[in-house]
């Protein structure tokens, strides 16, 4: 026996029980708590030569979803400020985001989603590159990865 949930949203969590009546035991329960997040995030650092190219990988160590078929975008950070880089929406190609001074002409959306930011430069240490994919309008996976760069 069990249950199938789908479009599973965060109002699901809960307590479920299950009953059901055995012959000639009488009648059997069972009770599991789901809880449903919202939101997933893991960190990374990457250690990167200096000139190099930095490619980040949209979501590391998750299954090879086809990102391609979810919106996402690429986030830079530093001091509690973000701004964006790319966005992607499903079946349309990437938008660059040309705020950025620091990385307008040095970044693009590679294969599944990947970041290649090049030439690294020294003002690229420190920060912090967040993709957000968006699953559903109440589950967002991020992934953030901090850079370091190092002089040969």
């Amino acid at each position: 026996w069990a249950l199938h949930l789908k479009n599973v949203t965060v109002s699901l969590s809960g307590q479920y029980e299950c009953t059901f009546a055995t012959y000639p035991y009488g009648t059997k329960a069972a009770k599991i708590q789901l809880t449903v997040k919202a939101e997933e995030e893991r960190h990374y650092l990457k250690k990167v030569w200096l000139n190099e190219t930095l490619e980040i990988p949209c979501l590391e160590d998750t299954t090879p979803d086809n990102l391609s078929t979810y919106p996402l975008k690429w986030l830079v950070g530093e001091n509690g400020r973000k701004e964006e880089l790319v966005t992607r929406e499903p079946s349309c190609p990437a938008v660059y985001k040309n705020n950025s001074v620091l990385y307008r002409q040095r970044v693009l959306l590679g294969f599944n989603s990947t970041l290649k930011v090049s030439p690294l430069k020294i003002t690229d240490d420190g920060r912090v590159f967040s993709c957000h994919v968006l699953y559903h309008p109440e589950r967002v996976q991020k992934s953030s990865t901090t850079v370091r760069v190092f002089g040969k």
